[in-house]
């Protein structure tokens, strides 16, 4: 993006901003003792266990690397993207968070979202005091670029992009996505959470292209971190610097740290489960297809499918009356009666069809 300059975006108060300096930003190396931050000095009780196989594992008394390098590193190598590109949030949440509170101003600033999309986009912004503008997705589940573009005000900071889309499944147009990162003057972010079930191409690669880009990932998918929290960005060096002066000082836990780069060795196991999830998600589109109440499996590039049914809010109320939990997302914009289903393992798939059999 040609005369790009990122510091017009930034908010004043956080261009003069003065982040916290912890004990851990201020001394990182490796001391016989350590009698600067205030911790318990005589330890816990409790131990994190080892993921090395070497030693009884790590005292949770210290606090914990406020950079986290070591997974960082870990990423890079299977990203290719050097560790002073990547941003680790306690969840992509606390990414569109920060995006917010460092380029939006509260009460003049608007962002451009396009649902049926992510919901904490919006939610983000309302916390944030933020004018969200909606410009739905076309009917095929595309980008709606003209309307986009026509939308866009010199207070426009954040178009924020689901791809795959959520809850639609589907990717958006490549040369769509590069249109509006041409033509949009803030910041695009791009949300590819479930790009490693997806045929097309992460926009990873493209960042030393576009200043105005942040590309979020996520280990709570495919790599099945869901629990640990462990949200991603990807973007210039200057971008990622306001990201670490503004998020708390220990965002991201040393249990969440170590296992998170524990699951980064198992690249393999990981590939496997991915191949599993769409082999299982053509099994499901094959076997939801012979029912007459369900009207149309959209395509999806995701571990989930979106279904349009006759009445969702009944099929929803029949599965959950047997313990089976869908997600009805019917309320929202092109989405009406439709639910959205997530790939399970075979047996629950199966569980899912002996029950949708009881209710035709």
């Amino acid at each position: 993006m040609k005369d790009f300059d990122l510091y017009k975006l930034v908010r004043e108060n956080i261009k003069k901003l003065k982040p916290y300096s912890s004990a851990r930003t201020e001394y990182s190396g490796d001391a016989a003792v350590f009698l600067d931050a205030n911790e318990n000095s005589y330890g816990s009780p409790v131990l994190l266990p080892s993921h090395s196989g070497e030693g009884a594992g790590a005292r949770l008394n210290r606090y914990p690397d406020p950079l986290q390098w070591n997974l960082k590193n870990q990423l890079s190598k299977i990203k290719g993207i050097p560790s002073q590109n990547i941003f680790i949030g306690n969840g992509s949440d606390e990414v569109i968070d920060l995006a917010y509170r460092i380029f939006c101003e509260p009460g003049k600033s608007n962002v451009i979202i396009c649902p049926p999309t992510y919901g904490m986009y919006k939610v983000c912004g309302n916390i944030n005091d933020v004018k969200v503008k909606e410009i739905n997705l076309t009917h095929d589940f595309q980008l709606d670029v003209e309307n986009i573009l026509e939308a866009t005000d010199i207070n426009s900071r954040l178009l924020f992009i689901c791809s795959p889309n959520n809850p639609t499944g589907n990717n958006m147009n490549r040369i769509d996505i590069e249109l509006l990162i041409n033509n949009f003057p803030g910041i695009v972010l791009i949300d590819e959470a479930y790009i490693n079930y997806s045929r097309q191409k992460s926009f990873l690669q493209e960042l030393t292209e576009y200043e105005n880009l942040i590309v979020m990932q996520t280990l709570s998918k495919a790599w099945g971190l869901a629990a640990l929290r462990l949200g991603l960005a990807f973007a210039s060096e200057k971008i990622i610097e306001l990201f670490n002066k503004v998020k708390p000082p220990y965002n991201i836990n040393l249990s969440s740290q170590q296992l998170g780069a524990k699951a980064l060795t198992a690249v393999e196991e990981v590939n496997t489960n991915i191949k599993n999830i769409i082999e299982q998600k053509k099994i499901l589109q094959e076997q939801l297809s012979q029912f007459s109440f369900i009207q149309k499996i959209y395509p999806s590039d995701a571990n989930f499918i979106l279904i349009k049914t006759n009445d969702a809010d009944k099929l929803y109320q029949c599965l959950s009356a047997q313990k089976i939990i869908v997600r009805n997302r019917s309320k929202e914009p092109l989405c009406e009666n439709c639910l959205r289903i997530t790939i399970g393992n075979p047996e629950e798939n199966q569980i899912l069809i002996k029950s949708l059999k009881k209710y035709e």
